[in-house]
């Protein structure tokens, strides 16, 4: 009597489990109206895998409504608390993806206290954009193309109740950018024109039409930078590098003598500076910058390198000039002009050693140590020869 018990007990259990897995469509909905939005999810997974309700269009507006309402769900809990893991990160996209099936199946269909395709879809562009920039973040490029594109259709369908200035457009043209897709020129352009004032996408745009070979397409940037004040100091260089580009020696020179101060704090754009100078062979400014930059990255080959130039040709231009000089200069001014060109040199060497502790075999660097040990009659002359040699032989 016991076993029969037992097995009448399992079955009225196993019935139980079967009648509580059945697909329902009230029981999705009663579980979305009354906030349960977890339960309400994996409720409406089982009609949408069902063969008889996944043949309805509103079995789709349900998903949609349902995940919509989860996703803003656990985005508000991940705003109270940073440390929150959401456990749903494309439910954007499992809404999106249902109304647009509602769409084909049913353009007229709507529901009680449901939201329909038409209402639903162009808020959902906030939850996309989100999503979007995390899994570009995250380096997931494709993902994130696939992402952002349903979060411009959404964005375009209305006028946005929150305009996002130009940052969705910013971002899909980054990652078509990433993508290598030639297509993300015109979406930096479509953020331009949608307000952002974001100093990447100037940077990028001029980079970009310098590329296509319409470098005069950023005169207009510039009066755009002019309108939005920004202060960002990259900018600044990258309108001395167009100036450069179009050979206006004057104006490059003028922004030069202007550098903001917010310069001197970033040694990337130091660096930067310290090129243009270069360029202009006014070697001396550019030791200047290179010099600071040096205090923040004292093992960085580029500043390094660079230093090394400097000096190399600050020493070249005293050595022509000390032999220049005739007979009728004091011999002390003329010791003293070649002490200077020798001590320079001497700079040049120890920064271009320091470069090949870094790159052992960098031919360019070596070669120019041979010119200068050659020069100072240096023992380590025939070894820097022997190596040259080798690399070149293999």
């Amino acid at each position: 009597m016991r076993n029969k018990l037992v097995i009448l007990s399992l079955l009225i259990f196993s019935f139980l489990s079967v009648m509580a897995q059945k697909p329902s469509l009230n029981r999705a909905y009663n579980a979305f109206t009354n906030g349960d939005y977890f339960e309400a999810k994996e409720l409406i997974d089982l009609c949408v895998n069902d063969p008889k309700l996944s043949s309805k269009a509103l079995t789709y507006l349900y998903k949609g409504n349902i995940y919509l309402y989860l996703a803003n769900h656990e985005y508000e809990k991940k705003r109270e608390n940073e440390s929150y893991i959401i456990q749903f990160p494309d439910a954007p996209v499992q809404a999106y993806d249902a109304f647009i099936k509602t769409q084909t199946m049913d353009k007229q269909i709507d529901a009680y206290n449901i939201l329909t395709p038409d209402v639903a879809l162009p808020s959902l562009y906030g939850l996309l954009y989100v999503y979007g920039v995390d899994e570009l973040i995250a380096e997931r490029y494709q993902s994130a193309k696939n992402v952002l594109e349903k979060a411009i259709y959404c964005y375009e369908l209305k006028t946005p109740d929150i305009p996002l200035h130009g940052e969705l457009y910013f971002y899909y043209a980054y990652t078509l950018e990433n993508l290598k897709d030639p297509n993300a020129l015109p979406f930096y352009e479509k953020a331009l024109n949608d307000g952002s004032e974001n100093p990447n996408l100037f940077l990028r745009l001029m980079e970009l039409y310098k590329l296509a070979g319409t470098p005069e397409k950023s005169d207009q940037l510039f009066e755009k930078m002019k309108q939005v004040e920004t202060q960002d100091p990259a900018l600044y260089l990258a309108e001395i590098d167009y100036h450069f580009y179009k050979k206006d020696m004057v104006r490059v020179k003028k922004m030069l003598d202007e550098v903001p101060a917010s310069v001197y704090g970033n040694p990337d754009l130091l660096v930067n500076i310290a090129n243009f100078f270069i360029q202009l062979e006014e070697y001396d400014d550019a030791k200047s910058y290179l010099t600071r930059a040096l205090q923040y990255d004292k093992e960085n080959y580029i500043i390094l390198y660079n230093l090394g130039v400097c000096y190399y040709y600050l020493s070249e231009k005293k050595f022509k000039e000390y032999n220049e000089m005739d007979y009728t200069v004091q011999m002390e001014e003329i010791t003293r002009i070649k002490k200077e060109s020798k001590d320079l040199l001497a700079e040049a060497e120890f920064y271009f050693e320091k470069v090949i502790l870094k790159e052992p075999n960098d031919l360019n660097v070596l070669n120019i140590l041979r010119s200068i040990y050659g020069r100072n009659d240096s023992p380590k002359y025939d070894d820097i020869v022997k190596k040259i040699e080798s690399l070149e032989n293999k």
